[in-house]
Protein backbone atom coordinates (compact mmCIF):
# COMPACT_ATOMS: atom_id res chain seq x y z
CA UNK A 1 0.00 0.00 0.00
CA UNK A 2 0.86 3.61 -0.91
CA UNK A 3 0.59 6.28 1.24
CA UNK A 4 -1.78 9.20 -0.40
CA UNK A 5 1.09 11.59 0.28
CA UNK A 6 3.12 9.85 -2.45
CA UNK A 7 2.42 9.68 -6.17
CA UNK A 8 1.67 6.25 -7.52
CA UNK A 9 4.05 7.02 -10.58
CA UNK A 10 6.96 8.66 -8.60
CA UNK A 11 6.61 4.67 -6.56
CA UNK A 12 6.64 2.97 -9.15
CA UNK A 13 9.46 5.03 -10.78
CA UNK A 14 12.08 4.24 -7.90
CA UNK A 15 11.16 0.88 -7.46
CA UNK A 16 11.59 0.16 -11.14
CA UNK A 17 15.12 2.21 -11.27
CA UNK A 18 16.27 0.86 -7.86
CA UNK A 19 15.49 -2.69 -8.56
CA UNK A 20 16.90 -2.39 -12.19
CA UNK A 21 20.10 -0.82 -11.04
CA UNK A 22 20.40 -3.66 -8.32
CA UNK A 23 19.53 -6.59 -11.04
CA UNK A 24 22.74 -5.18 -13.35
CA UNK A 25 24.64 -5.19 -10.56
CA UNK A 26 24.00 -8.77 -9.47
CA UNK A 27 23.98 -10.17 -12.47
CA UNK A 28 25.66 -8.23 -15.51
CA UNK A 29 26.47 -11.38 -17.32
CA UNK A 30 23.17 -12.47 -17.56
CA UNK A 31 21.09 -9.35 -18.56
CA UNK A 32 24.29 -8.42 -21.04
CA UNK A 33 22.86 -11.90 -22.80
CA UNK A 34 19.17 -11.22 -22.28
CA UNK A 35 18.72 -7.86 -23.27
CA UNK A 36 21.14 -7.17 -26.00
CA UNK A 37 20.11 -3.38 -27.06
CA UNK A 38 21.23 -1.84 -23.24
CA UNK A 39 17.79 -1.11 -22.87
CA UNK A 40 16.03 -0.78 -19.62
CA UNK A 41 14.61 -4.40 -18.34
CA UNK A 42 11.26 -3.01 -17.16
CA UNK A 43 8.50 -2.32 -19.27
CA UNK A 44 7.40 1.09 -20.21
CA UNK A 45 4.13 1.01 -18.04
CA UNK A 46 2.84 -0.19 -15.06
CA UNK A 47 -0.39 -1.28 -13.48
CA UNK A 48 -2.26 0.42 -10.65
CA UNK A 49 -5.64 -0.24 -8.70
CA UNK A 50 -7.09 1.80 -6.52
CA UNK A 51 -10.61 -0.54 -5.88
CA UNK A 52 -8.99 -3.96 -6.11
CA UNK A 53 -8.50 -6.47 -9.37
CA UNK A 54 -9.03 -9.56 -9.64
CA UNK A 55 -6.72 -12.50 -11.23
CA UNK A 56 -7.89 -12.35 -14.92
CA UNK A 57 -7.47 -8.29 -15.50
CA UNK A 58 -3.88 -8.57 -14.17
CA UNK A 59 -3.19 -11.31 -16.52
CA UNK A 60 -4.50 -9.51 -19.30
CA UNK A 61 -2.97 -6.59 -18.66
CA UNK A 62 0.39 -8.43 -18.23
CA UNK A 63 -0.70 -10.26 -21.51
CA UNK A 64 -0.86 -6.90 -23.84
CA UNK A 65 1.41 -4.38 -21.75
CA UNK A 66 3.77 -4.41 -25.02
CA UNK A 67 1.23 -3.23 -27.30
CA UNK A 68 0.31 0.12 -27.88
CA UNK A 69 -2.29 1.41 -25.19
CA UNK A 70 -5.46 2.34 -27.40
CA UNK A 71 -7.37 4.46 -24.75
CA UNK A 72 -6.68 8.69 -24.82
CA UNK A 73 -4.51 7.76 -27.87
CA UNK A 74 -7.42 7.13 -30.02
CA UNK A 75 -9.29 10.16 -28.95
CA UNK A 76 -9.39 13.37 -31.42
CA UNK A 77 -9.88 17.03 -30.30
Amino acid sequence: MIPPKYAVSKVVETLKSVTSRVLKEKFPHYLAKVYWDRGGIWARGFFASTVGINEAAIRQYVRHQGEQETGQAQLEL
